[in-house]
């Protein structure tokens, strides 16, 4: 598969299409393109759990998985020491980059694809540095 079609969402991209903000018609487009295979790994998916259930959407929250099944995205639960590995190097070096960011550029790495995301604050020098594809949705 071309590394194009392959999308590791972070918390952020999925947050975004889950609450309607800006950025979500990308997101949407993506998702939809049946070319392309858009994953997620867990450590995301805590994040877009934590974050619903915050808000207050603990019945969405609850569905999520199957959310993500609507969707089409797979949810990556698999933590191969390749994986964490890598996740604890990008956190190393890339201080700033949250630890569950790191883990979603660990796995676009790893499968050779983008990264898609909202967060120019934490992943614009990296998209600078060319560690991996990064599309940002705003």
């Amino acid at each position: 598969m071309a590394a194009e079609s392959v999308f590791v969402f972070d918390a952020c991209a999925l947050i975004a299409i889950l609450e309607n903000e800006p950025g979500a018609d990308m997101v949407a487009q993506l998702l939809q393109e049946p070319a392309n295979r858009c994953l997620i790994h867990a450590v995301s998916a805590c994040e877009v759990y934590y974050d619903l259930y915050r808000r207050g959407s603990v019945d969405e929250a609850d569905t999520l998985a199957a959310i993500f099944a609507e969707y089409g995205l797979e949810l990556v639960e698999t933590l191969p020491s390749d994986l964490w590995r890598t996740a604890g190097n990008l956190k190393a070096e890339w201080r700033r980059v949250s630890l569950a960011d790191c883990f979603a550029l660990a796995l676009a790495i790893r499968e050779k694809g983008a990264l898609v995301t909202s967060d120019h604050h934490e992943l614009d020098p990296i998209a600078k540095a060319e560690v991996c594809p990064i599309r940002f949705i705003r």
